[in-house]
């Protein structure tokens, strides 16, 4: 609420304006009015920066691992990068796209509704090129794709999608399932042309070319879990009880490797004749003395320091120690 001044101050007022001690432009002046900040109710901001980020993390991890899988598809180096993560509407999204393109349409339970995965012409071109014996280099006329381009590149796209699961196994577990090809963007009616989406665009160093490929993801999709898509909830999921389960997992992947294992009880020196006339029963000295400890060689590093002994009918050793090692063996 406004002050309200009492009739001794108006005449306090007056008369200093009177005398001209004050000037009119030194009154207070009115409170500055505050920014409005417009907002477009046709597009609707309904990703926070959060989630956002969140997004960015995860594909950013996801182009490192198409990255791998590409490059070994086509036989050569593929770089792959996050280049943006932007809202916008479905119907801006259909606009910035050339047409045609390979627009993938999937599923990703428990996500709600589909998925984009658009793939332009250039990659396309490229990947087909390499695919069938070429080296990938050329430039490639914008053109109608014939059903052998659509199924070849489908079951690219199949393997760049399946992907998304290893991407996503840190916020929750999600399942793939490809529904179908359009080569028109404009035909495509899964969603209303003012639905929030976030288009997540790559770029991609393949050769000498240079593309881009999107993935739109409606915001109806993720609606569900945007909780999850919190860094700080995220992180705070790695808790006590889940690192404890991940190391019995990395427990149990490691127990299925075989290692070779060895000990040395000692060393000696022997001749050529002292060693041929050796017999059953004879005793060889070795330069350890009965209660020095061995060592243990684990893949042919000395690893442990362990004492002999005799585990029910067999013989074994108890691990002492572990043998350090110099900074400079690791480097």
């Amino acid at each position: 609420m406004a002050e309200v001044l009492s009739q001794s101050e108006i005449d306090a007022l007056l008369s200093a304006l009177s005398s001209g001690e004050i000037v009119p432009d030194e009154l207070p002046k009115e409170e500055e009015k505050r920014k409005v900040k417009p907002y477009d109710f046709r597009s609707p901001q309904k990703f926070s920066k959060d989630h956002i980020r969140t997004l960015e993390l995860i594909h950013d991890n996801y182009a490192r691992i198409i990255s791998n899988y590409l490059s070994a598809q086509v036989r050569t180096n593929v770089k792959i990068k996050i280049e943006s993560v932007e809202q916008m509407t479905y119907e801006e999204f259909i606009h910035s796209i050339p047409n045609p393109t390979i627009l993938t349409v999937f599923k990703m339970p428990p996500l709600n509704g589909s998925i984009l995965f658009e793939t332009n012409p250039q990659f396309v071109f490229q990947v087909i090129d390499i695919l069938l014996g070429g080296n990938g280099d050329g430039k490639y006329k914008l053109r109608e794709f014939t059903d052998i381009d659509k199924n070849i590149i489908k079951q690219v796209n199949k393997g760049l999608i399946g992907n998304l699961k290893l991407a996503w196994e840190d916020i929750l577990e999600v399942q793939t399932e490809i529904e179908g090809i359009e080569t028109n963007p404009a035909l495509n009616q899964t969603l209303a042309p003012n639905e929030p989406v976030a288009l997540v665009t790559f770029s991609v160093e393949m050769g000498r070319n240079n593309t881009f490929i999107n993935i739109c993801i409606p915001y109806l999709s993720i609606e569900k879990v945007l909780d999850k898509l919190v860094v700080q909830y995220w992180f705070q999921q790695n808790d006590e009880g889940i690192l404890r389960e991940s190391r019995e997992k990395l427990r149990n992947r490691l127990d299925i490797v075989d290692v070779s294992l060895g000990a040395i009880l000692g060393k000696t020196s022997v001749t050529v004749d002292e060693f041929l006339k050796l017999n059953v029963g004879d005793v060889v000295t070795l330069n350890n003395k009965h209660n020095s400890a061995i060592k243990l060689i684990v893949e042919g590093e000395d690893s442990f320091y362990a004492k002999p002994g005799i585990i029910g009918k067999n013989m074994g050793v108890e691990v002492l120690d572990i043998i350090d090692k110099e900074v400079e063996n690791y480097e």
